[in-house]
């Protein structure tokens, strides 16, 4: 059986991003009343009370800039929620934010897209994403909001490091 590793925003970007987010901008923490958003910190939703930040994340750009790969085109920006201070981390190992409808972005080693594919039922998105990496020229998958079209995390075959 295949394994599948979710990855949220690494730990060294988070404290950049909590500086200056990859548009150039201080971030703008403020206390989350209600809870609910998508944490690319931990890959949680939000609890009442938490102080977070919604900051301008290039994930392509980021990966590129430490595999010398050019993704071209497909480099690009958008908004994510992380935690406004240091966080622990994601809690488990599995697959976050799957209770909606997502879209699956296949990317080849050199930062290329492959194709994409909606996922409109929970129950469609594993089967999704084992078709994605089905493909032996994906390298990566790019897990995102359809309503907003936010990226939400990347996911790569394996177990996570220390399982």
């Amino acid at each position: 059986m295949q394994h599948y590793t979710a990855r949220p925003v690494p730990p060294a970007a988070l404290k950049e991003l909590r500086t200056t987010d990859d548009a150039g901008r201080p971030p703008a923490p403020r206390t989350d009343d209600e809870g609910g958003a998508p944490l690319r910190c931990c890959l949680r939703r939000s609890r009442p009370g938490e102080r977070i930040a919604l900051v301008s994340y290039a994930p392509l750009r980021r990966w590129a800039a430490r595999t010398g790969a050019d993704p071209g085109a497909y480099d690009e920006q958008g908004p994510v929620f992380v935690h406004a201070g240091q966080c622990a981390g994601p809690e488990a190992d599995g697959l976050a934010f799957t209770d909606a409808h997502r879209v699956l972005r296949r990317y080849s080693s050199d930062g290329r897209i492959l194709g994409g594919r909606l996922v409109e039922e929970p129950d469609a998105f594993a089967p999704a994403l084992r078709e994605a990496f089905d493909d032996p020229a994906v390298a990566f998958v790019h897990v995102r909001a359809v309503e907003y079209g936010c990226f939400l995390y990347e996911v790569r075959r394996g177990r996570p490091q220390g399982a």
